[in-house]
């Protein structure tokens, strides 16, 4: 049985979601109750991507995808919009779904 999970860019360009941490300025004392929950959010969703990505079977893949997911959330963690933030934790949610997917077929 051959690899059957498909690393996103070796075979076209991928559509990146746009997963973003919620930002908090050094400045500031505490955040607002919005702000903590949007960062739990995002938190939690990290490390649930982070777990799935250890499933994935092969090295290589594992790599690229635990870079991709690295990066994603570094390139956002300055979004302060909450709309913004809500469509990407959206958006960071279907791709958690359709790796575990992916994953859930290669096994079977």
């Amino acid at each position: 049985m051959g690899n059957l999970f498909k690393c996103p860019s070796k075979q076209t360009k991928p559509r990146r979601a746009q997963l973003a941490a919620v930002s908090w300025d050094s400045r500031q004392t505490s955040l607002s109750p919005s702000q903590f929950l949007r960062r739990q959010q995002v938190l939690q969703l990290y490390r649930k991507i982070l777990r799935a990505i250890r499933e994935v079977p092969a090295e290589a893949d594992r790599r690229y995808l635990k870079d991709w997911a690295r990066e994603e959330f570094r390139r956002n963690k300055d979004a302060t919009e909450e709309d913004a933030i809500r469509m990407m934790i959206t958006q960071g949610n279907m791709q958690l779904q359709e790796l575990q997917r992916t994953l859930k077929l290669a096994k079977s």
